[in-house]
């Protein structure tokens, strides 16, 4: 079984992954820290409870809250995508009764810091935790800058982010992870550690269609299934005029697949550089990844290819 820190700054794709994480058996999720990113820190961890809510747990794992702003840049966040609340609106649902359709879990989140709780863990795991971000790397950096030594016995980094070959989701050079933090990114990839990343290149290749989710939970009355429909119903909308299509990328629900099912990615050894000086290409993941230019220093796994049906099966079989 692998133990993992999940980082994270929920996003309806981050409570996918959360909750595809929660149910996956190969996993065993220590801790739980939030990000500034989609929406603030403190909606972010708010939001944590609210997806624990949807799950019948004996216990949860430790949740602390991290940093509420990028290194330097001002907080750009995601809305206008994930619902104000960055979880499609499901936190302002009222039943019949004017109560919350969905309860938020009622847990005391850590004494720590997200940083002081990642590097608690990095301690108390040595060689074996695996840090999987799904937000902004803020709160990577800034324990790599407080003890680097700690962060060196991580296991490796598996992280949603970046764009090579793709375009950005943000700028037309940048995916949004990056593009918030890219200062934090840059000194994540050049610490090195291991770091396995899953950017726009591969997460594109994963549509959840309106058909298919509609398919995989009609006549389901279960509070997860439920929450799948309404979640997800303020993304598939902003993809349907923004994108052409009436459904989403799940994006941040690949790398916990990575960890699950790694048979079902192909990635390739790259040297990854962000960009963080420069106005028209701020944010911006720079790694040669044509097989005749394999780098002699590399400093990333990057995911080039996904199998896509088999992924969305997984996925949906554990959610169910």
């Amino acid at each position: 079984m692998q133990r993992i820190l999940i980082d994270t700054d929920p996003g309806v794709d981050d409570a996918l992954a959360i909750l595809f994480a929660m149910l996956s058996p190969e996993l065993h999720i220590e801790a739980i820290t939030t990000v500034c990113g989609n929406v603030s820190v403190e909606q972010a961890t708010q939001n944590l409870f609210t997806i624990f809510g949807l799950l019948d747990l004996n216990e949860y794992p430790v949740i602390a809250q991290g940093e509420a702003q990028p290194l330097v840049k001002p907080l750009v966040t995601a809305t206008h995508v994930h619902g104000d609340d960055g979880l499609g609106n499901t936190n302002y649902l009222i039943n019949a009764d004017d109560n919350p359709v969905y309860i938020p879990a009622d847990i005391d989140p850590s004494s720590l810091s997200g940083v002081d709780l990642i590097l608690e863990m990095a301690a108390r795991y040595p060689d074996d935790l695996i840090i999987v971000a799904l937000g902004p790397l803020t709160n990577l950096a800034k324990a790599i800058r407080k003890d680097p030594t700690k962060m060196q016995r991580l296991r490796r980094i598996v992280m949603m982010g970046g764009a090579f070959e793709a375009y950005g989701n943000v700028t037309t050079t940048a995916e949004f992870n990056i593009f918030v933090d890219p200062h934090a990114a840059h000194e994540v990839f050049q610490f090195g550690v291991p770091i396995h990343i899953v950017p726009l290149d591969a997460t594109h290749q994963v549509v959840l269609t309106g058909e298919r989710l509609h398919a995989e939970i009609e006549n389901r009355e279960d509070t997860v299934s439920c929450f799948l429909w309404d979640a997800t119903q303020a993304c598939m909308e902003f993809y349907r005029q923004r994108v052409g299509f009436w459904g989403l990328h799940i994006h941040d629900a690949l790398p916990i697949g990575m960890l699950t099912h790694p048979e079902y990615f192909e990635s390739v050894d790259a040297n990854v550089q962000v960009e963080t000086t420069s106005k028209l290409t701020n944010g911006m993941t720079v790694a040669d990844l044509r097989p005749e230019r394999r780098p002699r220093n590399p400093n990333a796994h990057v995911c080039i290819k996904v199998a896509t049906e088999a992924f969305l099966d997984i996925f949906f079989e554990r959610l169910q």
